[in-house]
């Protein structure tokens, strides 16, 4: 039968036959991947696509900044993670929605204005200012561009920019609406409190037995293990194959006479420094000026310098400090700037650089040998080892075989405890972890190939599942928790029973003097907290959550159980400052803007093709 099938199809009546096939599951199955958006549009706004490469720069660029902070290019499935692919695709359909409405109101951008654009570009100058043809073709090269794109881009900018400035500009935040935020922002409040502790309440009853147990079976999900994997790990790399190197005193003597001639040992400084208000500032300069030394300056201004140590210029890592402190003469003192204001530099000693002896230089002589003899032996060793694993040899008998060290640890999904391994670079834990949970007890495990030629080995010992605990198991904890809870409870209890009897017309001091506690009156306050600190926002919050003569309680932000009275409010007779004010106005133009801009796009319609999507950051960027 299927012999005849493939007969059929190779004739001409099977050909006509395939090809109407062909057209309608072209026309009903794959429309809106093909027809509809194309194989090369990402996604679609009205009449404007987003193509693979439009999407991959801006894609390839927020990876960048992302790398920045990681360390690393993040894999697709992380992107994903983290919504990188949707926020780049959210960026530009903002701007080509834009582009739909220029286009629907006649906007365009002639010849002459590209010319001038191109001709202003600062990314196109060459060192005398002006527009470099040579350089313009280089940067559209680099950044993978060409010119019709760069054009169109230009253009379309230009386009959105003469839409927002008819429709923004000169939109401005209203008078009132500037004065609702200063009283808003600029009001400040100033309370009196107390803080109540445990000893303001009865002590809770222990929990009982049952009590316990009903607590645990309600909160069971919070008292489970995680699945741990015990497991052998053998690492082999450049370092640890070194370590098993023994290099004869007579090659670390020959090695130093070859190489001592290059060898340094870099100029030491001992410093101090010491912070300096602007009074201090003064007085240090003009002592300085006097001839005075940085002892005595310290001794008349009542301060204590911080000892940094002796160090190399490339161990300080402030570069402003390593600049001054190597810049001057053995007992020299000067003044540089600080985080929070001036500071005085001081040198007391410098170990001139010079040449090591052969002791000083041991250390490194003997690492630089034994990885040069490791380099030579790890391919062969590897090889012994993949022959041993393969006629299934433990790795403890693998490990005594070469003189390497053998690491046992109970693994969880995170990683963490794989920081045992020294020579296990901290972004390459997970690569690990996740082959040690995709591994099968008693089965043999590959070689995880890791940087620098390693290869790590690894036998899955046990596997220890999630599981609930017992309450044998968590009964401290559970103790503990239950009693927190219930203390908790009896202080918001005591604060309640305490705001209603100031709002019955008791005083404050009158409620404190009864608890042996003792008022306190905070600084002035925002909404957001006080300059200090000891108003936090929480607390702030509280308290202006009434009137000016509000009263109430609140767990602050480190725990404490306040009450509270509003005893002073101060509303704010200076309008806002300019620099408050513009920025208001810029926020509220931008937030006005934005939601143009996501209705512009609702309207347009955005369409994304999801299979070209994840087609294009596979092939891009792997799994």
């Amino acid at each position: 039968m299927l012999d005849g099938l493939r007969g059929f199809a190779k004739s001409w009546p099977g050909k006509i036959l395939g090809a109407f096939l062909l057209v309608g599951v072209a026309g009903f199955g794959i429309n809106n991947v093909i027809t509809d958006l194309g194989s090369n549009t990402v996604a679609r706004v009205g009449d404007q696509e987003i193509t693979s490469r439009e999407f991959l720069r801006a894609y390839q660029s927020q990876a960048n900044n992302l790398a920045n902070q990681i360390g690393r290019i993040p894999t697709v499935a992380e992107a994903e993670a983290m919504g990188l692919p949707t926020y780049v695709l959210m960026n530009i359909s903002q701007g080509e929605a834009m582009n739909v409405l220029a286009n629907q109101l006649g906007l365009g951008v002639s010849d002459d204005k590209l010319g001038q654009m191109l001709r202003t570009d600062p990314s196109f100058q060459g060192t005398l200012g002006n527009f470099d043809p040579s350089i313009f073709t280089q940067v559209l090269q680099a950044s993978g561009w060409t010119e019709s794109e760069y054009f169109e881009t230009r253009g379309n900018e230009a386009k959105r920019e003469q839409l927002v400035g008819a429709l923004f500009a000169g939109k401005t935040l209203p008078d009132v609406a500037q004065g609702l935020i200063n009283d808003y922002a600029g009001t400040q409040r100033t309370i009196d409190y107390i803080t109540l502790t445990d000893a303001n309440i009865e002590t809770p009853a222990a929990p009982t037995e049952e009590e316990l147990a009903a607590y645990l079976t309600e909160h069971q999900a919070e008292y489970r293990t995680v699945e741990t994997r015990k497991v052998q790990m053998l690492d082999l790399s450049l370092a640890s194959v070194a370590k098993t190197k023994t290099i004869e005193e007579g090659a670390i003597a020959a090695e130093y006479e070859r190489i001592k001639g290059t060898l340094t040992v870099p100029e030491k400084r001992t410093i101090k420094q010491v912070v300096l208000n602007a009074e201090q500032q003064a007085a240090f300069e003009a002592g300085l000026a006097e001839g005075k030394d940085f002892p005595t300056l310290l001794t008349e201004n009542g301060l204590t310098a911080t000892s940094l140590g002796t160090l190399t210029q490339a161990q300080v890592t402030d570069t402003a400090l390593a600049t001054a402190a190597f810049g001057l003469e053995q007992g020299g003192v000067t003044v540089i700037d600080g985080v929070t204001g001036k500071r005085a530099v001081h040198v007391s000693a410098i170990e001139a650089s010079g040449q090591p002896t052969l002791e000083e230089a041991r250390a490194q002589i003997v690492t630089s040998l034994s990885t040069a003899a490791a380099r030579e032996d790890i391919n062969d060793i590897l090889d012994q080892i993949e022959e041993l694993r393969a006629a299934f040899r433990p790795l403890p008998e693998i490990a005594e075989r070469f003189g390497l060290d053998l690491y046992e640890a109970d693994v969880t999904s995170g990683g963490t405890q794989l920081q045992i391994l020294p020579n296990l670079q901290a972004d390459e834990r997970t690569k690990v972890s996740q082959a040690i949970f995709k591994a099968t007890a008693g089965q043999l495990t590959p070689s995880i190939p890791l940087a620098g030629n390693a290869h790590l080995f690894f036998d899955l010992v046990e596997v220890q599942p999630a599981r609930d605990q017992t309450l044998d198991e968590v009964r401290t904890d559970l103790t503990a928790t239950l009693t927190a809870e219930r203390t908790n409870n009896a202080l918001l209890a005591k604060s309640k029973e305490i705001v209603d009897q100031l709002k019955g017309g008791a005083t404050l001091s009158d409620l404190a003097l009864s608890l042996n506690l003792f008022p306190q009156l905070s600084p002035p306050f925002s909404r957001f907290g006080s300059d200090d600190g000891s108003i936090d926002a929480t607390i702030a919050q509280a308290a202006f959550n009434g009137g000016p003569e509000h009263k109430g309680s609140v767990v602050s932000s480190t725990g404490d159980f306040l009450v509270f009275e509003v005893v002073d409010n101060t509303v704010p007779t200076e309008p806002l400052e300019t620099a408050a004010a513009d920025n208001l106005q810029s926020e509220a133009k931008n937030g006005v803007y934005g939601d143009f801009v996501s209705a512009v796009r609702d309207d347009a319609g955005l369409r994304i093709n999801q299979q070209a999507l994840q087609q294009l950051l596979t092939l891009n960027y792997g799994q």
